[in-house]
């Protein structure tokens, strides 16, 4: 397969990590000042909120990664390769801890709106719970199609 055909996925992938590392930089810690601010009976609250949010974005990126390494074996023609299904598990995982992690950080999410009476900032947990199930059962349902179709792939090359 040509080099240029995943390129527009390869930039996708890119412009999808930039502005999640730029929140990292400025949003994320102006999101801990406000947990302490708002919940000050609490002093290790914007520990927690800080750990949740920079804690999702290492699986984040991994998963990045590996949709890196997978396009790169639709470069070279191994897509139906046991690595791809590797490639699809992690990313499968990957966006089960992100989910697991926003799940466990949702009651200080909570306690955050609560106080401050913004329910968006719940709105925004649940959508990224709801996006990251979304992402690990369709990884699933690709990783499962992808290790029957190379099933049947060995099968065909057996018979020839």
């Amino acid at each position: 397969m040509k080099r240029g055909s995943t390129l527009f996925l390869r930039l996708a992938v890119i412009l999808i990590g930039i502005p999640i590392l730029a929140l990292c930089i400025f949003v994320v810690p102006e999101i801990g000042k406000l947990a302490a601010h708002l919940v000050p009976d609490f002093a290790f609250m914007a520990f927690l909120v800080l750990l949740v949010i920079y804690g999702a974005t290492l699986p984040f990126y991994f998963a990045l990664y590996q949709a890196f390494i997978l396009l790169g074996l639709i470069d070279k023609n191994t897509a139906f390769s046991a690595s791809s299904v590797t490639a699809l598990k992690k990313i499968k995982y990957c966006a089960a801890a992100i989910g697991f992690l926003y799940v466990a950080g949702s009651p200080l999410f909570y306690l955050m709106a609560d106080r401050d009476d913004a329910p968006g900032i719940l709105v925004i947990c649940f959508f990224i719970i709801f996006a990251s199930a979304v992402i690990t059962v369709f990884a699933a349902v690709l990783q499962r199609l992808l290790q029957e179709a190379i099933e049947i792939k060995n099968e065909n090359d057996l018979t020839v």
